[in-house]
């Protein structure tokens, strides 16, 4: 069973549904605190914005969900859109809804999400989450 929804009425190309199914792979990784497909997914150049602000690595932000202080339990993709740059460069942008306790707080939160992906050998990876 996948802690991930997708909320969208629109269909999607077959190219544009392979970024879509990446990012859902994703963030059940993120609920399965699956470090090994974390890492995979993730380029090495990643960032994450929080939507403090606050900006980490892939090792800080894989360290921070593998410890507990981030803790994944569901996720909502509503509406997403890809936008592309070129074959090898796309965006994702929609709205997440994550419910999680983030540093210690608990709640559901809707993120205005917007995700770089690069594609590289043949495979999607996100190397930037700004939400």
């Amino acid at each position: 069973m996948s802690d991930v929804e997708l909320l969208c009425e629109k269909s999607f190309s077959d190219v544009d549904n392979e970024i879509l199914e990446r990012f859902i792979e994703f963030q059940q990784a993120l609920i399965d605190k699956d470090a090994d497909k974390l890492d995979e997914i993730l380029t090495d150049k990643y960032e994450l914005v929080h939507m403090s602000g606050k900006r980490q690595t892939k090792e800080e932000f894989i360290a921070e969900i593998m410890d507990g202080a981030l803790n994944y339990y569901k996720s909502e993709i509503i509406d997403p859109t890809i936008l592309w740059d070129d074959n090898q460069r796309a965006t994702l942008v929609g709205d997440v809804r994550l419910t999680a306790k983030v540093y210690g707080i608990n709640g559901t939160w809707t993120l205005d999400t917007t995700v770089d992906f690069e594609k590289i050998d043949g495979k999607w990876y996100f190397t930037k989450w700004d939400n």
